[in-house]
């Protein structure tokens, strides 16, 4: 038997930005996903994904056929995993073969609507599983600029820069003093980061100046003292971003009476967005229906 183990990710600054150079600031959860393989008698790929709650949402069987994974039914899910672990194949052709069979099990620690990286961290199990480059897989697959993967295999905080195919990936601490006052809500849907990828690459322009922004933002907010400061740049770069998506940030759509400030994280629309308060302002959200709050030390290493 073998286990394997990746953490979520949430994306602070750089979001659509980060795939055009800007410097990005993201910090593994402490939530991820792990993948266990176990030999089976008959040759075939038994594949079952758990739920945090222990519930099965996926079960499907594959053959190998002349050193091709094929679905024995046909589904979303059975086919993306098919992609993925025929991308794995061709690039270490000596995990698998034909003559002997294995269960592979995935089970998550976080709910699968919550956009911390179900598919990333599926991404880097799988090619730790194949021993190969998780960004080589990721980019044979799903795309995007990898730093949900640099998350993946950390325990800490850090920057990410893509440079052309170059990824400068720099661990750090952020511990800031005013970290109680850092809260993550959920916005009750999962966004579909490829689609916001492609609006973004639809509606971009000239990014060079903004780029340049959002990496000042990015390297002020990582050594930033204070809240009121944190507020300030996080706020400046909601409207960067809103600039050039031509989406109005999340405060003004939903929150406008919200006392503190907030921030989208990742594509905008769904999954988690930061908020800076106390807890007894954190009920503003709950009285609108959004249960799911989480602190600073609930979701971060």
């Amino acid at each position: 038997m073998y286990n394997y183990y990746s953490r979520g990710k949430l994306l602070i600054t750089g979001e659509y930005t980060v795939l055009d150079g800007a410097l990005a600031f993201a910090i593994p959860s402490k939530f991820g996903q792990s993948l266990t393989v176990e030999p089976l008698k008959d040759p075939k790929l038994v594949w079952e994904s758990i739920t945090k709650d222990g519930k099965i949402w996926f079960k499907g069987s594959f053959s190998i056929e002349n050193d091709i994974i094929v679905a024995n039914q046909q589904n979303e899910i059975s086919d993306r995993l098919v992609a993925i672990l025929n991308a794995a194949n061709k690039l270490n052709k000596q995990c698998l073969n034909s003559n002997t069979g294995l269960k592979i099990t995935t089970k998550l620690e976080f709910s699968r609507s919550w956009g911390l990286g179900t598919s990333s961290t599926l991404i880097n199990n799988i090619a730790s599983w194949f021993n190969i480059d998780p960004y080589e897989l990721l980019e044979k697959t799903f795309g995007g600029s990898g730093y949900d993967i640099a998350c993946a295999l950390r325990n800490s905080a850090l920057t990410y820069l893509l440079k052309g195919n170059e990824k400068r990936i720099n661990s750090l601490e952020f511990n800031p003093k005013f970290k109680q006052q850092l809260f993550f809500i959920h916005l009750n849907k999962k966004q579909d980061s490829r689609k916001g990828i492609a609006t973004y690459n639809l509606q971009k322009k000239e990014v060079a100046d903004s780029i340049s922004e959002i990496s000042k933002i990015t390297s002020k907010l990582i050594e930033c003292k204070n809240l009121k400061e944190f507020e300030k740049l996080i706020t400046q770069h909601e409207a960067i971003i809103s600039g050039i998506i031509k989406i109005n940030p999340i405060k003004e759509r939903l929150f406008k009476d919200f006392p503190g400030a907030i921030k989208s994280l990742g594509a905008w629309g769904g999954d988690f967005i930061l908020a800076t308060g106390n807890l007894e302002e954190m009920k503003y959200f709950k009285n609108k229906g959004y249960s799911t709050i989480l602190s600073f030390k609930d979701i971060l290493v």
